[in-house]
């Protein structure tokens, strides 16, 4: 059962978004607690699920270099297009394929170092046996991301 959080529990994970890297004794300074005070904090903050997991999220300007680009597409047979899924899992720059209702088959979203990468892409995917069309928009700009 998750617990209710104080007023350091929410200064501890307010530092650790800011700096997930700090050191636990400077944390520990920061939040006026010991440093064996503040770990078992966080162990507390990890098993009631406050903290689920750790990562990397890359904000350089490599990393937001990519072109992303969103196909929907059209099979000739939408209830027996297995092929074009099993042929867009070997393509490295598809990120994301979804089944959909509605007037598309599939959403299928590329990552790309470039606009000619894509458009090589984009050949490639409407070349595939079983693809009858793709609409395709590329993205100018994120404004929310919350992956």
């Amino acid at each position: 059962m998750r617990r209710h959080l104080d007023r350091i529990d929410q200064l501890i994970l307010a530092e650790l978004r800011h700096n997930a890297r700090i050191p636990v004794a400077a944390l520990g300074d920061r939040v006026n607690l010991s440093r064996n005070a503040v770990r078992q904090r966080i162990e507390r903050l990890e098993r009631d699920e406050y903290i689920q997991g750790y990562t990397i999220v890359e904000h350089t300007a490599e990393a937001r270099a990519n072109v992303t680009a969103n196909l929907f597409v059209y099979r000739t047979d939408r209830m027996r297009g297995g092929e074009v899924i099993a042929a867009l899992k070997s393509v490295p720059e598809v990120v994301i394929c979804d089944v959909m209702s509605g007037e598309f088959d599939l959403f299928v979203r590329l990552e790309a170092p470039s606009v000619d990468r894509v458009r090589a892409v984009w050949q490639q995917i409407s070349m595939m046996t079983g693809v009858r069309d793709i609409t395709t928009t590329v993205t100018l700009s994120t404004v929310i991301d919350r992956t």
